[in-house]
């Protein structure tokens, strides 16, 4: 994540309900001014704890400064819609259908488990159209989400591109490209040992863990002023030049953000844009977006491309699309199909682990999750519930936002894997 000095990790032992903690019955930031218990501000307050993050992942631009994904100044490519009646009956049908979550014994409706993922956005396209779409929370149509680390899939996807196009060489040694982390774990590792999270670092992101690594990291990304006497490395680039080796390159794949803001640094160098700049020119602009997305930035200005991408539900809908159609949206090619289709090809099952139970034997390809099964599921995630689900075999999307009130995703996916694949169930029967 490491949005700053807070942490998602933070959380009431026996939190409030997704009702309860709406920002809106929270009064969060209400009132000119509001009350003084309800404002959450930066750095004074912890913005990211939970109930405040509920209201903080759709304003992280009043907490951190930021560099703009531009949609561009032509006119936004619409997204396809039923007719209003089949919209409602669609809507009415999803609602009703019900899953058994992994491990329990009692079923829930997909309905139910909106709120016991915290949702605050939900987008459903089948064959090219929305067919459903609902917003809670601090989230409205026209707002903007934190995506967390859905952003390394969008920084994946673009090192993938420039893979496939010839421009970036995956078995390139990262300090051929990037010479100032030649001293660094990351200096021995392949660009493609990076863009898998294949990469042997001595680096923690357990965020329970006040000592862990990923608190260093976000006192060197902070944009704020350093404290007296700070004597730690400053910014996403100085950081990277000291992380230290652990393991073998090649041998397991370890999920750590420092592998995606390594990559955002690879592309920047042989593409000579930055992030930003090359996913609007590569995604926002042509895919038709209708809104401007935003990356939060480090004291220098570099993005953050482990998890700073704030966007709207729609937009991150069309990214799904061209994920299930290669590269295709509005019957326009982006890129070419062979991009999604060495993302889907790679990873390794035997190197993947058992940290994620409810996707053991699924697989991490260029920032991308691959599911187990046969559905060729694919996907974006992001801590707190955020997530892009692409399932080819129903032709579905499925975009979610959320604030669940603590970081870690396993403790979702017990409800949310079935619930989408009742969902795709549902869609493919039709």
């Amino acid at each position: 994540m490491t949005l700053g000095s807070s942490s998602g990790a933070v959380a009431d032992a026996a939190p409030l309900s997704a009702q309860e903690s709406d920002p809106r019955v929270m009064g969060w930031m209400e009132g000119f001014p509001p009350p003084k218990d309800r404002i959450i501000t930066q750095p004074d307050s912890v913005y990211f704890s939970f109930p405040k993050l509920r209201w903080s992942v759709c304003h992280l631009r009043e907490f951190l400064p930021t560099e703009e994904i531009s949609r561009g100044l032509g006119a936004p490519v619409p997204l396809a819609y039923p007719p209003p009646y089949e919209f409602a009956d669609l809507r009415d049908a999803i609602d009703a259908l019900t899953f058994t979550p992994l491990g329990a014994d009692t079923q829930m409706s997909w309905e139910q488990s909106l709120y016991a993922n915290y949702t605050d956005g939900i987008l459903i396209l089948h064959k090219g159209r929305v067919i459903y779409e609902r917003y809670f929370g601090c989230l409205e149509p026209d707002g903007k989400h934190a995506a967390m680390s859905m952003t390394k899939s969008l920084t994946g996807l673009l090192a993938e591109i420039l893979v496939v196009e010839g421009k970036l060489n995956e078995a390139a040694l990262v300090s051929d490209i990037v010479p100032e982390v030649r001293d660094s774990a990351f200096g021995s590792a392949t660009v493609r040992q990076v863009m898998d999270m294949t990469t042997g670092l001595r680096y923690s992101e357990d965020y329970a863990d006040p000592e862990a690594d990923i608190w260093t990291y976000s006192a060197a990304a902070s944009p704020l002023p350093k404290p007296a006497g700070y004597s730690g490395p400053d910014g996403y680039w100085e950081y990277l030049q000291q992380v230290k080796p652990e393991g073998k390159h090649g041998d397991a794949f370890h999920y750590r953000t420092v592998n995606s803001d390594m990559l955002g640094w690879i592309i920047s160098r042989v593409s000579g844009r930055s992030v930003t700049d090359l996913a609007s020119e590569r995604l926002w602009r042509p895919m038709g977006a209708e809104q401007d997305a935003y990356m939060t930035v480090d004291g220098k200005g570099t993005p953050y491309a482990g998890g700073g991408l704030s966007a709207g539900l729609r937009d991150l809908g069309r990214l799904g699309l061209l994920m299930l159609n290669e590269g295709v949206i509005d019957g326009k090619r982006l890129f070419s199909a062979e991009v999604v289709k060495k993302i889907r090809a790679g990873g390794d099952p035997a190197k993947f682990g058992a940290s994620y139970p409810a996707l053991v034997g699924g697989r991490y390809s260029s920032m991308w999750w691959l599911y187990p099964g046969d559905e060729g599921v694919i996907a974006a995630r992001g801590v707190h519930g955020q997530t892009i689900y692409v399932d080819p075999s129903a032709e579905m999307v499925v975009v979610r936002f959320a604030s669940f009130p603590k970081a870690q995703n396993p403790l979702i996916d017990p409800t949310t894997l079935p619930a989408f694949r009742a969902v795709s169930e549902y869609l493919r029967s039709r």
